[in-house]
């Protein structure tokens, strides 16, 4: 069973050589994918010169959904996971993440921080627990991260979704999908430290995630 790593970045030069290296120290069979969502700050640079993946480079700034798609077009392994390119998350979790998979129980696995007693920011908390509980409403899951990066999807199902977002409403969207399909989403406990600074989701994404909540309910 081959792991494909997508790695969405965007302007992360003082983190993305400290991930690679962490994912390529991963003990199972594997492929890294970095997607470049047309850095400014020398992130492009790196990814050139480094051996040991794929980097994919956007000619224009599209968005982490976007980049994401992109980086599904290239995989070649049997299952997915998202890693951002920051130090929020452990790649160290994947060993743990793949074993439902493997042993056959599910397609669909979600590394979540609140089972994992992950350290948040208050607003990043209690906006996680606001999507996941309006996703439980509208789907009838019982999900305790709803936004964690940490999905691992069967390849084949994650191309099914025939996913359309470009920014983070891409968490939402392949939610909703995977439970429109009926699919099993199995959640685990990970590690997580929320970073005090750089990009995070804002209210107005916090307002897309609600309406995409909602248009992915209502579209058949």
């Amino acid at each position: 069973m081959k792991l494909s790593v997508i790695i969405p970045a965007y302007n992360e030069r003082n983190h993305v050589r400290d991930v690679i290296v962490a994912v390529k120290a991963v003990p199972v069979m594997k492929e890294i994918i970095v997607v470049d969502d047309c850095s400014t700050d020398g992130t492009r640079d790196y990814l050139k010169d480094e051996r040991g993946l794929k980097a994919l480079f956007h000619d224009r700034n599209m968005g982490k959904g976007a980049a994401i798609r992109s980086g599904l077009r290239a995989v070649t392994g049997d299952i997915v996971i998202i890693q951002d390119a920051d130090l929020e998350y452990s790649p160290e979790e994947y060993v743990k993440l793949l074993k439902p998979i493997s042993d056959g129980k599910t397609k669909v696995v979600y590394g979540s921080r609140i089972l994992g007693r992950g350290e948040f920011l208050k607003a990043s908390y209690f906006a996680n627990r606001t999507l996941t509980l309006l996703t439980n409403l509208l789907f009838g899951s019982r999900l305790t991260d709803m936004e964690t990066c940490y999905k691992l999807v069967h390849a084949s199902l994650l191309r099914s979704l025939n996913l359309t977002s470009s920014r983070f409403e891409i968490e939402p969207e392949i939610t909703c999908k995977i439970l429109k399909k009926k699919e099993r989403i199995l959640e685990v406990p990970i590690t997580y430290k929320g970073r005090m600074k750089g990009k995070k989701i804002g209210p107005m994404d916090g307002i897309q995630a609600i309406w995409n909540l909602l248009k992915w309910k209502l579209l058949r």
